[in-house]
């Protein structure tokens, strides 16, 4: 099969020819029809995520149909259209699994960093963390919901039932997040790169209340605040932003340090967290959420063989809405 091959950090990806992969026990064989490109596609090739399998195919925002199951796969069909996420195996038995915090397993691979993912026309999943795609979606549109969505809704979940968020980074997650937020008559807060006029345009376009530069103070106090752009003093500025018991989510997987910052912007029980990956039941949920919305994608398609001018344009963000590699004939 061809595949886009990530053979040592901070090197481009490389089109190869490589042997088609088979399913194993509890695992299903996709032919891989899109898969979003996200940053955190930028900082394993980029090399700030520093354990990844080389060679290694990457992507971990798969759409494809099920074309063989292994042995004892139950649930799927030949012809099943699933998504496969960040989080591509777990261990069941470590303390983490067994009190239902398998985003935090201590053995956990995921797909497209340390298993192979879906940069690819071919693709192998574990079973258990393949999601059916709701069928308003066709491919390209669904591909963003599998990391971009998941993740972001879950930082959702963490940020509470607040009335006022503020999204710091205006991407791909952000523009799926301020629609679920609209529908559940909550007000956001866009804050952008400074001088993004048209990342600004494209958050009112979906329903922000406010857009700004990321220095800027919004017109009210948040309640929450999320942070999709991987940059650490962020967690100051929006610190600065969040009311008396706000909370500030740190959405990414990797971010720059945190600068220092006086105790008087953490006082009155502000808190900040962190998201690591994901869970079964995020997945279930959110499908559900996106097709109830319903979520509009706004995708920029490249072919495979391109994957390389998909990543540089997320990294200069080129890009409203969400990167897609759109799978066929190279």
């Amino acid at each position: 099969m061809k595949a886009m091959v990530l053979e040592r950090p901070g090197a481009s990806l490389a089109l190869r020819e490589v042997p088609t992969p088979t399913a194993g026990a509890g695992q299903i064989l996709l032919r891989v029809a899109a898969c979003g490109v996200c940053r955190t596609d930028l900082h394993i090739v980029d090399g700030d995520l520093t354990e990844p399998k080389l060679p290694l195919i990457a992507g971990h925002e798969i759409v494809g149909l099920v074309a063989d199951v292994g042995a004892g796969v139950e649930g799927f069909s030949l012809g099943d259209r699933v998504g496969v996420p960040w989080l591509g195996w777990t261990d069941g038995t470590c303390r983490y699994c067994r009190r239902g915090a398998e985003n935090l397993c201590e053995h956990a691979r995921f797909t497209g960093y340390t298993i192979d993912g879906g940069f690819a026309e071919v693709a192998v999943a574990d079973a258990r963390y393949a999601f059916p795609i709701p069928d308003a979606y066709d491919d390209l549109h669904a591909a963003p919901l599998l990391c971009a969505g998941l993740i972001g809704y879950r930082a959702y979940r963490m940020a509470g039932d607040t009335r006022r968020i503020g999204l710091y980074g205006f991407g791909a997650a952000a523009h799926i997040l301020t629609q679920v937020a609209r529908h559940d008559g909550r007000n956001v807060y866009a804050f952008t790169k400074p001088g993004d006029e048209a990342k600004q345009t494209f958050a009112r376009r979906l329903g922000a209340v406010w857009t700004g530069d990321s220095t800027e103070r919004p017109p009210e106090p948040l309640d929450a605040a999320i942070l999709f752009a991987p940059v650490g003093a962020l967690v100051v500025e929006a610190l600065k932003s969040v009311d008396r018991g706000g909370i500030v989510v740190c959405a990414g997987i990797h971010m720059s340090d945190i600068p220092t910052f006086p105790y008087r912007l953490l006082w009155e029980e502000r808190t900040v967290r962190s998201v690591a990956n994901l869970t079964r039941e995020d997945g279930e949920l959110f499908m559900k959420v996106a097709a109830r919305v319903p979520i509009e994608t706004e995708v920029t398609p490249f072919p495979l063989g391109r994957a390389n001018e998909a990543l540089n344009a997320l990294r200069e963000g080129e890009i409203e809405g969400a990167v897609v590699l759109e799978i066929a004939e190279v």
